[in-house]
């Protein structure tokens, strides 16, 4: 098939990759300019240099909504648009262009985690399972049928960077697995369940706030959510960012105020974590490496040599 990527970042540079290894002809590219933005610069690799190499055309948008682009479109006559990681909405007369629409990739196991950050949510929330997905475009963002999907399981000490290199393996696999039901002329596939689905925002600086009303357990994935090269989770003390790199659940259980400094264990050092955590039944976060506002990283129990006082959301 004749096929048009709308992709950006390392998600797209991949599912081009399978695209350009594949038996379908790609006959233009159309990506996103290079972002300055935290999160954008993460996993960059360039899908316009990917083309160029390749000798594929390309178009460099922001929004997919002029004219110009519609006729170029048009003029490369595709079978399908693939789409990965494209980052602003895509008009219908663009997305219903093609003779068997668009096929969307999306790295989540949709209907869950539709939206924006699906692995960072999804490893928040303690889910057992992350995966990909390739959907049929439709006008619901993230909702249209399922052609293709694949999992793999998340691991008790998984980051959101391993979850990202398990999942970016499924890209290929995914993609050329739903264009070949979809060229060999099938045309019914999974519809998601609406009552399944949820929708999250994009991750900003507000959504790496430690809030020490959260369980230990909740907090303890955050961190591992938030690890390098993500923005690391943090918290204030004595008025001062304080970034934490490593944490645990505690061993011991903890009672109190929340956020307070309580016990040195292990390498790390004890925080009360916790809306409940008056009761004394619930573990608290051990810190074991931190980040101070200065740039230093080192063990908590070197920062945190005298335990009393407070960790706080707001300086």
């Amino acid at each position: 098939m004749r096929v048009v990527m709308f992709g950006y970042q390392t998600w797209g540079h991949r599912t081009l990759t399978a695209l350009l290894d594949s038996e379908h002809d790609v006959v233009m590219v159309v990506t996103h300019p290079k972002s300055e933005h935290a999160y954008e610069k993460i996993w960059s690799d360039s899908v316009a240099e990917l083309a160029e190499e390749n000798g594929v055309p390309v178009v460099i948008r922001n929004r997919p909504d002029d004219e110009e682009l519609l006729q170029r479109l048009k003029e490369a006559d595709p079978d399908i648009i693939v789409a990965n990681n494209w980052r602003t909405w895509i008009p219908p007369r663009i997305y219903t262009l093609p003779r068997h629409g668009t096929l969307n990739i999306h790295d989540s196991l949709l209907p869950k985690y539709a939206g924006f950050s699906p692995l960072i949510w999804a490893l928040i929330n303690g889910e057992t399972e992350v995966g990909v997905t390739a959907h049929m475009m439709d006008d619901v963002l993230d909702a249209g049928d399922i052609v293709d999907q694949r999992a793999v399981p998340v691991g008790p000490t998984d980051t959101t960077t391993d979850l990202f290199h398990k999942t970016v393996e499924l890209i290929a696999p995914v993609t050329i697995g739903a264009l070949a039901r979809i060229a060999a002329g099938e045309t019914e596939f999974t519809p998601q369940s609406r009552a399944q689905a949820t929708f999250f925002h994009k991750r900003a600086e507000e959504d790496i706030r430690i809030n020490w009303d959260w369980p230990a357990e909740v907090l303890e994935r955050l961190v591992r959510a938030q690890s390098a090269p993500y923005p690391a989770a943090f918290t204030f003390h004595k008025g001062k960012r304080l970034e934490i790199l490593a944490a645990v659940v505690s061993e011991g259980r903890y009672g109190g105020t929340p956020g307070r400094i309580f016990y040195r264990e292990g390498d790390g050092v004890a925080i009360v974590a916790g809306a409940d955590a008056r009761t004394g039944r619930n573990h608290g976060l051990a810190i074991t490496r931190v980040r101070t506002e200065d740039g230093r990283e080192l063990p908590a129990t070197e920062y945190l040599t005298s335990m009393g006082g407070y960790l706080t959301d707001r300086p």
